[in-house]
């Protein structure tokens, strides 16, 4: 029994059926069978599915005596297949690569769901490929798989039958099949969606549906769009079949309104003689399946009006009148956000004009953040060792509450922001202040980085222009040349930086200044800050930080961290981070010892807070090191990542503990005392001497005093074996260390593999 049934209705398409069937057949989930159906086709359609047959055994070729539409086209194939899930795929259309491995992938995630729906991209003559608008619905919002009642807006998306895999059995169950007529996708869609009791989706483009120029029954004129009244017909005839499904009538209502709605104003469908005739049975369906006392918005309550008085000129006016008043709304905002820009620029003109002020110094961090990072140690260091210069932190409104009291909160794009920029001397920052600068003489800008380099970075990224993400060599080099000091970690960081960014500032590789506080922070810091998070005393906490992976549209946890949690026992428990760019929660999970911690403002405290890290290709590796706490690298997808980002330095070559490529490993390193063991001690006292040789506490301390003071007899580097990084808990004891080496028999009998494939002013705790 093959896992996808494949099923191709083909009808007058001889010039694209052959590119369908190979993007089916050159799939790298091979495990399919393709049921082409000729559809009593004129043209060479049945000739080209017996040659493919011949060739492939998967090919099984269907030839019916004549055309009956696509709709008894695919219920033929259906009969005919034995496939876990049917994938139905128009004879025009291609599959994208590696889809159904994505697919396959998918349904293995979320426990075979009766429906997966995934994502499609229109493939136009021109050869432009344009993704489904309405892709952000099929995103990861909650757990999988869910019923329509967690996720309702997914009847929004198209009526189609190629964007979804139907699992055979269930759809048998359940009598599903396609009727006759154009349109039949509606009467399929809505039932296999409002039937199915496990519903899942697959963010990713794995359709490339073709907009033909000519030949597409949609767009032909004629009366067979008459079929899309009938079709509802069957929809709310399903609907009545069901007492529990009557809560869907509003929805399907508003949807079939909308749909009658394309039709009638869509140019090319209907003949001027069908107009009235359609506007009158669009009138019939209206008041047959409104849904009394359902409150409508007014401007679906105008388009259905104009339906049911058939009222297609007066629909027109308004829907241009609509046009040009949203058009005519852009052009204002964009005139007064122009207006706005200039009277900045004026501005910052009239501010550089006048003197720079030798006491004022201005901070920032990568994307407009709240305090912390290499800038926030630094701020500190200004504030301890120069107090006669005045701080100003620039972010965003939304984090000016994580800056300190004393220092200036400024939001950028503001006249104030612009000020300091203009006259302060120093400017601090982690990825540039603002395109509009112009450095002035009497500035000094120090340059941080947000971690180090392990990706491709700078004019490296030349190789990637996905990853560059639009950054051109030009503006780079322009941006460097305004640097004086870089800030860097170890030799590696320097090294790196100077080829990929060069320029004429002088490196100072004096360590990570972010990475003071470990070795400032005592026991007692570490102890509340492991409370305020709801760590208990003795249990191991796993501090979960993958890096962002570019190449993902949808950001997800390469780990299923409940079965993680479940297998470790209770003594383990995971603080989920993701990372800053992903922009929301890493992990949906419910379990009491998951806490997703993507919200928590200081990286630096969840560290602290940790008892090991486990990550993937996340620089914040060379980051916890310091603090000399066992780190183990989950390298998943690694060719997908080099491919995509590069890797300037491959940490599996000289990892900082032990390496698991997938879960089953990881969990075999914990369960089997190997994340902590001797070897992992060795791998990570190699990984501190090569990437901490600076960080004793004292980095922001030699910054400032080298920057600001002027001083170059900088205080000594304390010797690695000397260095007394902040305790980890009680849970990382000698007697914590035998209890957890002693699997529970659950674990014991899981088939996990352990051994990896070789390849200041402020108290601690206030200031995290």
């Amino acid at each position: 029994m093959p896992r996808f049934s494949v099923i191709v209705p083909a009808y007058k398409v001889q010039a694209y059926l052959p590119a369908c069937l190979d993007s089916v057949l050159s799939q790298s989930c091979p495990d399919l069978e393709l049921i082409v159906v000729d559809d009593g086709s004129p043209d060479a359609c049945g000739d080209i599915a017996d040659e493919f047959a011949g060739r492939d055994a998967r090919v099984r070729p269907v030839h019916l005596p004549r055309n009956e539409g696509p709709g008894p086209a695919r219920n033929a194939g259906i009969r005919r297949a034995t496939g876990d899930y049917l994938v139905f795929l128009d004879g025009d259309d291609t599959l994208t690569p590696h889809a159904l491995r994505a697919v396959a992938g998918r349904l293995e995630e979320t426990g075979d769901p009766d429906v997966l729906v995934y994502g499609h991209a229109r493939t136009h003559v021109t050869g432009e490929t344009v993704r489904d608008p309405a892709a952000a619905l099929l995103a990861e919002r909650g757990p999988a798989p869910f019923a329509l009642a967690g996720r309702p807006e997914l009847l929004e998306l198209l009526t189609v039958a190629w964007n979804k895999a139907v699992r055979r059995e269930f759809a048998e169950r359940r009598g599903l099949s396609f009727p006759p007529g154009l349109y039949e996708d509606t009467p399929w869609t809505y039932p296999v969606l409002m039937a199915a009791e496990s519903i899942a989706t697959l963010d990713r483009v794995c359709v490339h549906h073709r907009r033909r120029r000519r030949g597409g029954v949609p767009d032909t004129p004629g009366e067979r769009h008459l079929d899309v009244f009938t079709q509802y017909d069957r929809v709310f005839a399903y609907v009545e079949s069901d007492p529990e499904l009557a809560r869907w009538r509003p929805v399907l209502f508003r949807r079939m309104a909308d749909h009658l709605v394309a039709v009638f104003t869509r140019p090319g469908r209907l003949p001027r003689a069908l107009r009235a005739e359609f506007a009158r049975r669009a009138r019939a369906h209206c008041r047959r399946y409104r849904v009394p006392g359902v409150p409508v918005p007014p401007g679906v309550r105008l388009r259905h009006a104009l339906l049911r008085l058939g009222l297609r000129r007066t629909w027109e006016t308004l829907r241009l009148a609509s046009a040009l008043l949203r058009r005519t709304r852009k052009l204002l905002a964009k005139a007064r956000g122009t207006v706005r820009t200039a009277a900045l620029r004026l501005h910052y003109a009239v501010q550089r004009r006048l003197p720079v002020r030798a006491d004022r110094a201005l901070f920032a961090t990568e994307g407009d953040r709240g305090y912390g990072g290499d800038p926030g140690a630094l701020e500190e260091a200004f504030r301890t060792l120069a107090p006669h210069v005045r701080t100003a932190w620039a972010a965003a409104p939304a984090h000016h509450h994580t800056v300190p009291p004393g220092t200036r909160r400024l939001a950028p794009g503001t006249a104030a922001y612009w000020t300091a920029l203009a006259r302060s001397r120093y400017l601090v920052h982690e990825s540039g202040l603002d395109a509009g600068l112009v450095k002035r003489r009497g500035q000094v800008v120090v340059r941080t980085q947000p971690g180090t380099p392990l990706r491709y970075a700078g004019l490296d990224l030349r190789e990637r222009p996905a990853a560059a993400r639009g950054t051109g060599a030009a503006r780079l080099l322009t941006t460097v040349d305004t640097w004086d000091h870089l800030v860097c970690a170890d030799r590696h960081s320097t090294l790196t930086w100077e080829r990929v960014c060069p320029g004429g500032y002088t490196t100072l590789e004096l360590g990570r200044p972010r990475a003071d506080v470990f070795q400032r922070a005592t026991a007692a810091d570490v102890a509340r800050l492991r409370e305020t998070l709801g760590i208990p005393e003795d249990t191991v906490a796993l501090l979960y930080a993958p890096t962002y992976r570019d190449y993902r549209r949808t950001q997800r946890a390469g780990l299923d961290l409940e079965r993680l949690v479940t297998l470790l026992g209770p003594r383990f428990m995971v603080l989920a981070r993701a990372h800053p760019r992903h922009g929301g929660p890493l992990t949906t999970a419910r379990h009491d010892r998951i806490v997703d911690v993507s919200g928590h403002p200081r990286v630096e405290s969840l560290c602290l807070a940790s008892d090991a890290l486990v990550t993937d290709f996340s620089s914040l590796m060379c980051d916890y090191a310091v603090l000399d706490r066992p780190i183990v690298l989950h390298a998943d997808e690694p060719e997908a990542f080099e491919a995509a980002l590069g890797c300037c330095l491959d940490p599996r070559a000289f990892p900082p503990g032990p390496v698991a490529y997938d879960e089953d490993e990881l969990i075999g390193l914990f369960t089997g005392g190997q994340w902590r063991g001797p070897r992992s001690a060795l791998l990570r006292a190699a990984f501190r001497e090569r990437f901490c040789p600076h960080d004793d506490g004292r980095a922001a301390e030699r910054v400032v005093r080298r920057v600001v003071l002027g001083e170059t007899d900088l205080p000594p580097v304390v010797p690695l074996a000397a260095r007394r990084p902040a305790p980890p808990s009680p849970a990382l004891s000698p007697g914590a260390a035998e209890a957890e080496e002693r699997p529970s028999p659950a674990v014991a009998r899981a088939p996990l593999a352990a051994v990896p494939r070789p390849t200041g002013p402020r108290t601690v705790t206030e200031s995290l």
